[in-house]
């Protein structure tokens, strides 16, 4: 060994036995302080979450603005204004904790409102106001610490400064240097500005002459001592402006020398000019302060020395498609009601929500932008967008959503998700914007191996609806090349489908199937009885679902309230009364039995009854007594007795019932049920078979009298009788009915109406289960039997393209067009793509091409 020493043998030896839980606690730790730094981001990010004000909103701006594009590593500066801004801010909140201030009376009332202006600034009274400002400050401080354990603390500042004299010597020096002097930002610009205003001063005749070559402490040197010398000379004002208009007055030859005096008003205003005149120079020079640093630095990542070049647009898209998941099935969220509801249910009814449309054409608009900065590979635009974006997401999501949800943001948890992975784009955005566009950009990142898991994904990406020709017609928009729309779809499906073959093939090379030997029955019983079985489901899915739908995963629908009306002739109804609430009884075990006891023998009420539990039958109770008075006009009322009386003539008694049920809100009536009867009288009175007693309320139609349960299929009797009293105010006559053989007797007169509820299918499933079973087969079963058609047919047409044994040429013809479309090598990509339409045309020249080597 070159290098051998036994304490740090031994201290391997040592690592290396001990525990694994403590190794992972090592690896843990190791991980945390090599980034510590994405530990801070995390921690001022979720605070800012938790706190969702002004006050927390700087620092995550920042990170994307100014620390995640900073090359090579964020500066000393920006983690020493994080702790301070962090200390600033603990000490704010802490002050405006005391209860003397106004908005600290009514917490409990205030703590909710979004726009509270306490809430939006984020100095609110509340419970751990300072916790997570505690955790990011410890946070700052331990990356700090790691920084300082590796000498990277002081450097920053040791690096700045070297830098700036050396890049201020090479752009004043005559001879040339690293950069061109025409575009220099630095400080010498500031120091002419400003000289250049002190120029204009009245007491500054002689001008200072400057030296082309002089260096920036010169100029520094020389822009001090001309203020210095302003301030020095004010003191004699007077005479220098005598002595001007002594020098003006001899020149036109005057013989008398004369001394005019200003007066002293002249005086006050020549002294407020130059006040004034420092005062624009002052708010120059900090304004140049701020404005060229910011300036430098974003031309200095647009035009860096050097570039690391990176390609993270695949994370970047699935972190927008994450985003764009989570507007979909959470996009209650950002509307104004804040009730959980399912996009499917809200399309099934053929309503769009506002919030969910804005939001995805938002979504969708960035990432179709974002794609477009990607195949011009301009970091300025992606500069600009990122500014634009960072900007107005934060202003939306912490300004515009409270507002319109009626929330804070800090109460809406899937706002939270979509910001926190919106977050995680922009640190991708920043990391891509500091390292630069790759030069190159060649085909799908799908297709950079050849595998069953590219393959499979590939092809599952060319599944999506409208996504491949999307991503085909973006690419020819925004890549420059001289084929046309159609040449270019064309290149890509020929590249998609040699893709596709290479992967089967490299399959084949590393499965073989050795020659003359039959297929094993893991392969033919493995595949071959996967698409037999899914064959047969969906051959029989509609009729599996709709059984399994409401048997296995059904919904108890029980009814909220039961009506009774019933009707002699086409007169004024006689009788109405409504069961709800209380009087709707669920049966328990016990009656539920004894009632399966009761059709003992009965084949057909039994078969009918396995279809119900006890959870679906409801007994409703209906008083005897109508609830309203019977109002009828004496003339009606001697014509209904006369059409009573008259034997040979009918009159009919028409009994209906409406069931009203919670995920049914619609009535379930029945059809008109007309009974012929005659005779008439105000005492008692049986009307025979004309109740129903028993009713099935199905889940998609009328409700109807169930005759299996009935004996000898005949409906049950009732009693009505005419009720008459007379007061000081009048004669009131009301309607009495009881029914007659009841289950459960009762001396006082109702109806018993017994309601066999029928399952309903989820709300989640009910777009699918409300196509019935002809609308499953014809909407489904068909539309996936084409597809599977389409895949075993037609084979016969397609040999000469599917059954190419080696596609290593054409796959590298098709990169090759690839490659010469990004290096502006466009007359050369037209001739590459008419050898390849020549490959396609010419059976014989494919034949060669494809040949094992």
């Amino acid at each position: 060994r070159m290098f051998h020493d036994d304490e740090l043998e031994e201290s391997e030896k040592f690592y290396v036995g001990q525990p694994r839980v403590l190794l992972l606690i090592y690896a843990l730790y190791n991980t945390l302080v090599a980034r510590s730094e994405m530990v801070c981001y995390f921690v001022i990010i979720l605070n800012h979450m938790i706190s969702a004000s002004m006050i927390t909103l700087v620092l995550p701006i920042l990170i994307f603005l100014w620390a995640m594009l900073s090359v090579p590593r964020p500066s000393k500066r920006f983690w020493m204004t994080a702790i301070v801004y962090t200390e600033v801010t603990i000490v704010i909140k802490y002050f405006f904790q005391f209860g003397f201030f106004p908005w600290n009376k009514h917490v409990d009332y205030t703590k909710d409102k979004p726009y509270h202006p306490p809430n939006i600034i984020g100095i609110e009274k509340k419970e751990g106001y300072v916790h997570y400002d505690l955790v990011q400050l410890l946070a700052l401080f331990f990356h700090r610490s790691i920084l300082k354990c590796h000498g990277l603390w002081d450097e920053d500042e040791k690096g700045d400064n070297s830098s700036n004299k050396e890049d201020t010597d090479d752009e004043l020096s005559l001879t040339g240097g690293r950069r061109d002097s025409s575009v220099s930002l630095k400080s010498v610009n500031l120091a002419a500005s400003v000289e250049s205003i002190h120029v204009h001063f009245p007491e500054q005749q002689t001008a200072i002459r400057r030296k082309s070559s002089s260096s920036i402490s010169q100029l520094s040197h020389r822009s001090s001592f001309s203020s210095h010398r302003s301030k020095r000379a004010s003191l004699f004002l007077p005479f220098f402006s005598g002595s001007t208009s002594t020098r003006n007055s001899s020149q036109k030859g005057s013989s008398v020398l004369s001394i005019k005096q200003k007066s002293r008003k002249e005086l006050l205003m020549e002294k407020l000019r130059e006040q004034m005149i420092k005062a624009k120079a002052f708010t120059i020079k900090k304004t140049l302060q701020v404005y060229v640093p910011i300036r430098q630095f974003f031309y200095n990542l647009i035009h860096p020395d050097y570039s690391a070049v990176t390609d993270v647009y695949v994370l970047m898209f699935l972190a927008d498609t994450v985003d764009f998941i989570i507007i979909v099935f959470g996009f209650w969220a950002f509307g104004k009601h804040s009730a959980a509801a399912d996009i499917t249910s809200s399309l099934s009814e053929d309503q769009v929500p506002e919030a969910f449309l804005v939001m995805v054409l938002i979504q969708f608009g960035t990432m179709v932008v974002d794609r477009a900065l990607y195949l011009k590979k301009t970091v300025m635009g992606k500069v600009i967008f990122q500014v634009i974006l960072v900007f107005g997401i934060h202003f939306w999501m912490f300004f515009i959503l409270p507002g319109v949800t009626e929330r804070k943001f800090s109460q809406n948890t899937v706002a939270q998700l979509w910001y926190f992975v919106k977050c995680v784009y922009f640190g991708l955005s920043a990391y891509q914007i500091r390292c630069g566009y790759p030069t190159r950009v060649l085909g799908n990142f799908l297709t950079k191996s050849y595998n069953y898991i590219n393959l499979f994904l590939f092809q599952g990406f060319r599944l999506v609806p409208f996504l491949t020709e999307l991503r085909a017609v973006m690419d020819w928009v925004w890549t420059d090349t001289t084929l046309s729309l159609s040449s270019w779809i064309c290149v890509e499906d020929i590249y998609a489908h040699i893709f596709i073959l290479k992967c089967w093939r490299e399959s084949e090379k590393r499965y073989p199937q050795p020659r003359g030997q039959k297929k094993k029955k893991v392969v033919k019983y493995g595949m071959g009885g996967m698409i037999i079985v899914l064959l047969i489901c969906i051959v029989w899915f509609p009729l599996l679902f709709m059984s399994l739908i409401k048997s296995v995963a059904g919904i108890t629908n029980k009814p909220l309230d039961v009506s009774i009306t019933i009707t002699l002739g086409g007169y004024q109804p006689i009788f109405t009364m409504s069961a709800q609430q209380s009087q709707l009884k669920d049966l328990n075990q016990t009656g539920f039995n004894a009632f399966l006891g009761s059709y003992r023998g009965n084949t057909a009420a039994l078969q009918f009854l396995e279809g119900y539990g006890k959870e679906d039958i409801t007994l409703a109770d209906l008083e005897g007594n109508s609830n309203s008075l019977w109002t009828i006009s004496p003339p009606s009322r001697e014509k209904m007795i006369q059409g009573l009386l008259d034997f040979s003539a009918e009159f009919t008694v028409v009994l209906s019932w409406s069931i009203q049920r919670a995920l049914q809100p619609e009535l379930l009536p029945s059809p008109n049920c007309c009974i012929p009867t005659a005779g008439y009288g105000t005492s008692l009175r049986t009307l025979e078979t004309v109740y129903p007693y028993y009713i099935k309320a199905p889940s998609d139609s009328l409700a109807k009298p169930i005759k299996q349960l009935l004996t000898d299929c005949r409906w049950e009797n009732i009693t009505v009788s005419l009720v008459k009293n007379v007061s000081d105010e009048g004669v009131r006559e009301w309607w009495v009915l009881n029914q007659l053989g009841k289950r459960y007797k009762t001396s006082e007169e109702s109806l018993e109406l017994f309601i066999f509820s029928d399952k309903v299918s989820p709300p989640s499933l009910g777009f699918l289960a409300g196509y019935g079973i002809m609308g499953l087969y014809a909407s489904v079963v068909l539309v996936i039997g084409k597809f599977v058609r389409e895949f075993f047919s037609g084979i016969s047409h397609s040999i000469m393209f599917e059954e190419l044994p080696n596609v290593d040429r054409i796959l590298k013809l098709c990169t090759d067009i690839f490659l010469v479309r990004e290096t502006g090598e466009l007359e050369l990509e037209e001739d590459l793509y008419a050898k390849l339409i020549f490959l396609y045309r010419s059976p014989e020249t494919m034949i060669k091409w494809t040949r094992e080597k």
